[in-house]
């Protein structure tokens, strides 16, 4: 177990996060405030406490996942959907705070979340503890499909 690989596979999600929802909602907090939202919705400090939650649990899933030996096939297709939820996570943001279309990043986030399955799924395949790290994404993400979908028809 190599601890520069484990800090590395968690920096990544945890950085990348940051950068995306620094450069995406730099002005967000104000605009979100204004937005009718629905009863639901949790106060805007819990997202931030949520997410560094969250990327640390995914970072170290990818890290459990490429410690089992594996398939080349398997660790490829579970590096790919690893790498294209993460992505897609950060272009959520984007849409939905800094450019303003929340009907797309409802969309979007609907390909997220199918995504997240698909890599929650090859974790789990060659990793109980790596595919069970993913669930409470899996979990967070359904939850904020409803709230973004909510919002989008709110307003």
């Amino acid at each position: 177990m190599s601890k520069r690989k484990l800090v590395s596979t968690i920096a990544l999600p945890l950085i990348g996060g940051s950068i995306a929802g620094y450069l995406s909602t730099k002005s967000a907090r104000k605009k979100y405030e204004r937005l009718d939202t629905p009863r639901f919705s949790p106060p805007g400090w819990v997202f931030p406490v949520v997410w560094t939650s969250l990327y640390t649990m995914m970072g170290t899933a990818k890290y459990q996942f490429d410690q089992v030996p594996k398939s080349p096939i398997l660790q490829k297709r579970g590096s790919l959907a690893y790498q294209t939820q993460l992505s897609l996570n950060y272009l959520w943001s984007f849409l939905f705070f800094k450019w303003n279309v929340r009907g797309a990043a409802f969309v979007e986030a609907s390909l997220l979340w199918s995504a997240v399955i698909v890599s929650t799924s090859y974790f789990y395949q060659q990793s109980k503890l790596a595919g069970s790290l993913m669930v409470p994404y899996i979990l967070w993400v359904s939850f904020a499909l409803v709230l973004n979908y909510k919002t989008w028809q709110m307003n």
